[in-house]
Protein backbone atom coordinates (compact mmCIF):
# COMPACT_ATOMS: atom_id res chain seq x y z
CA UNK A 1 0.00 0.00 0.00
CA UNK A 2 1.26 3.48 -0.83
CA UNK A 3 0.99 6.75 1.02
CA UNK A 4 -0.42 9.45 -1.25
CA UNK A 5 -0.62 13.22 -0.62
CA UNK A 6 -4.16 14.43 -1.34
CA UNK A 7 -5.76 17.88 -1.75
CA UNK A 8 -9.27 19.17 -2.34
CA UNK A 9 -10.12 22.78 -3.16
CA UNK A 10 -13.14 24.00 -1.23
CA UNK A 11 -15.04 27.27 -1.05
CA UNK A 12 -15.25 29.16 2.24
CA UNK A 13 -18.79 27.82 2.76
CA UNK A 14 -17.68 24.24 2.05
CA UNK A 15 -14.78 24.63 4.48
CA UNK A 16 -17.08 25.82 7.24
CA UNK A 17 -19.43 22.92 6.60
CA UNK A 18 -16.48 20.48 6.64
CA UNK A 19 -15.34 21.88 10.00
CA UNK A 20 -18.87 21.58 11.43
CA UNK A 21 -19.63 18.19 9.89
CA UNK A 22 -16.53 16.03 9.25
CA UNK A 23 -18.67 13.10 8.07
CA UNK A 24 -20.09 15.33 5.33
CA UNK A 25 -16.51 16.38 4.45
CA UNK A 26 -15.36 12.80 3.96
CA UNK A 27 -18.35 12.03 1.73
CA UNK A 28 -17.74 15.26 -0.20
CA UNK A 29 -14.10 14.31 -0.74
CA UNK A 30 -15.02 10.83 -1.95
CA UNK A 31 -17.59 12.25 -4.39
CA UNK A 32 -15.06 14.76 -5.76
CA UNK A 33 -12.42 12.06 -6.20
CA UNK A 34 -14.87 9.80 -8.03
CA UNK A 35 -16.26 12.59 -10.23
CA UNK A 36 -13.08 13.85 -11.86
CA UNK A 37 -11.42 12.30 -14.88
CA UNK A 38 -7.98 13.73 -14.00
CA UNK A 39 -8.16 17.23 -15.46
CA UNK A 40 -5.07 19.43 -15.59
CA UNK A 41 -4.01 20.66 -12.13
CA UNK A 42 -5.10 24.23 -12.89
CA UNK A 43 -8.63 22.99 -13.65
CA UNK A 44 -8.92 20.26 -11.03
CA UNK A 45 -10.79 20.35 -7.77
CA UNK A 46 -8.86 17.34 -6.44
CA UNK A 47 -5.09 16.90 -6.76
CA UNK A 48 -2.57 14.31 -5.61
CA UNK A 49 1.18 14.53 -5.21
CA UNK A 50 1.25 10.76 -5.41
CA UNK A 51 4.17 9.32 -3.42
CA UNK A 52 6.29 12.46 -3.81
CA UNK A 53 4.61 14.11 -0.79
CA UNK A 54 7.45 13.27 1.63
CA UNK A 55 10.17 14.24 -0.83
CA UNK A 56 8.41 17.57 -1.36
CA UNK A 57 7.97 17.95 2.41
CA UNK A 58 11.71 17.46 2.87
CA UNK A 59 12.64 19.92 0.12
CA UNK A 60 10.11 22.57 1.19
CA UNK A 61 11.14 22.27 4.83
CA UNK A 62 14.79 22.62 3.86
CA UNK A 63 13.83 25.81 1.96
CA UNK A 64 11.95 27.11 5.04
CA UNK A 65 8.66 27.24 3.14
CA UNK A 66 6.19 29.44 5.08
CA UNK A 67 3.09 27.22 4.68
CA UNK A 68 2.73 23.52 5.43
CA UNK A 69 1.30 22.54 2.05
CA UNK A 70 2.12 18.87 2.58
CA UNK A 71 0.18 18.17 5.79
CA UNK A 72 -2.05 21.24 6.08
CA UNK A 73 -2.03 23.47 9.12
CA UNK A 74 -5.33 23.44 10.98
CA UNK A 75 -6.96 20.20 12.12
CA UNK A 76 -10.70 19.84 11.91
CA UNK A 77 -11.01 16.16 12.76
CA UNK A 78 -8.75 14.98 15.56
CA UNK A 79 -10.06 11.46 16.00
CA UNK A 80 -10.68 10.38 12.40
CA UNK A 81 -8.22 8.80 10.05
CA UNK A 82 -8.55 9.55 6.33
CA UNK A 83 -5.85 7.03 5.45
CA UNK A 84 -2.73 8.00 7.37
CA UNK A 85 -3.93 10.34 10.06
CA UNK A 86 -6.53 13.08 10.36
CA UNK A 87 -7.11 15.63 7.61
CA UNK A 88 -6.19 19.28 8.02
CA UNK A 89 -6.93 22.43 6.06
CA UNK A 90 -5.48 25.68 4.81
CA UNK A 91 -7.56 28.84 4.90
CA UNK A 92 -7.73 30.96 1.70
CA UNK A 93 -5.10 33.45 2.92
CA UNK A 94 -2.65 30.57 3.54
CA UNK A 95 -3.47 29.11 0.10
CA UNK A 96 -2.66 32.51 -1.44
CA UNK A 97 0.66 32.74 0.43
CA UNK A 98 1.51 29.18 -0.59
CA UNK A 99 0.65 29.88 -4.24
CA UNK A 100 2.80 33.02 -4.29
CA UNK A 101 5.74 31.23 -2.68
CA UNK A 102 5.41 28.13 -4.88
CA UNK A 103 5.39 30.37 -7.96
CA UNK A 104 8.49 32.23 -6.72
CA UNK A 105 10.38 29.04 -5.84
CA UNK A 106 11.50 26.95 -8.80
CA UNK A 107 12.09 23.25 -8.50
CA UNK A 108 15.72 23.87 -9.43
CA UNK A 109 15.99 26.12 -6.37
CA UNK A 110 14.51 23.40 -4.16
CA UNK A 111 16.97 20.72 -5.25
CA UNK A 112 20.01 22.99 -5.54
CA UNK A 113 22.77 21.60 -3.36
CA UNK A 114 20.71 18.61 -2.21
CA UNK A 115 22.54 15.31 -2.07
CA UNK A 116 20.16 12.36 -2.50
CA UNK A 117 21.96 10.75 0.44
CA UNK A 118 20.31 13.40 2.64
CA UNK A 119 16.90 12.00 1.74
CA UNK A 120 18.11 8.48 2.49
CA UNK A 121 19.53 9.56 5.87
CA UNK A 122 16.26 11.33 6.71
CA UNK A 123 14.33 8.18 5.69
CA UNK A 124 12.21 10.16 3.24
CA UNK A 125 9.34 8.05 1.88
CA UNK A 126 9.59 6.15 -0.39
CA UNK A 127 13.17 5.00 -0.06
CA UNK A 128 15.42 4.55 -3.09
CA UNK A 129 17.16 7.92 -3.34
CA UNK A 130 20.48 6.45 -4.45
CA UNK A 131 19.24 5.94 -8.01
CA UNK A 132 20.65 8.33 -10.60
CA UNK A 133 18.27 11.22 -11.24
CA UNK A 134 16.09 10.42 -8.21
CA UNK A 135 15.68 14.11 -7.36
CA UNK A 136 14.04 14.71 -10.75
CA UNK A 137 11.14 12.46 -9.81
CA UNK A 138 9.40 15.27 -7.92
CA UNK A 139 9.67 17.93 -10.65
CA UNK A 140 6.34 17.29 -12.46
CA UNK A 141 4.48 16.84 -9.17
CA UNK A 142 5.86 20.12 -7.84
CA UNK A 143 4.78 21.84 -11.06
CA UNK A 144 1.29 20.40 -10.72
CA UNK A 145 1.08 21.39 -7.07
CA UNK A 146 2.08 24.93 -8.00
CA UNK A 147 -0.60 25.14 -10.71
CA UNK A 148 -3.22 23.65 -8.38
CA UNK A 149 -2.50 26.17 -5.61
CA UNK A 150 -2.39 29.09 -8.05
CA UNK A 151 -5.82 28.13 -9.41
CA UNK A 152 -7.24 27.84 -5.89
CA UNK A 153 -5.75 31.20 -4.88
CA UNK A 154 -7.28 32.95 -7.92
CA UNK A 155 -10.80 32.11 -6.72
CA UNK A 156 -10.07 32.44 -2.99
CA UNK A 157 -10.52 28.72 -2.24
CA UNK A 158 -9.41 26.97 0.93
CA UNK A 159 -7.80 23.53 0.84
CA UNK A 160 -8.40 20.22 2.59
CA UNK A 161 -5.14 18.24 2.91
CA UNK A 162 -4.57 14.60 3.97
CA UNK A 163 -2.48 11.49 3.38
CA UNK A 164 -4.27 8.48 1.96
Amino acid sequence: MSMIGEYLRVTAAELERAIQDPDWALGFVEEAQDAEAEPAPAEARHFSTYKTWDMLRFLLSRAEFPVNVIHGEEPFVEDEDWGYGPPKYLRPERVRLAAETLRATSYDQLVSGVDPAELTSAEVYPLGWSELGSLEWGRPWYGGLTQFFEAAARVDDAMLVWLD
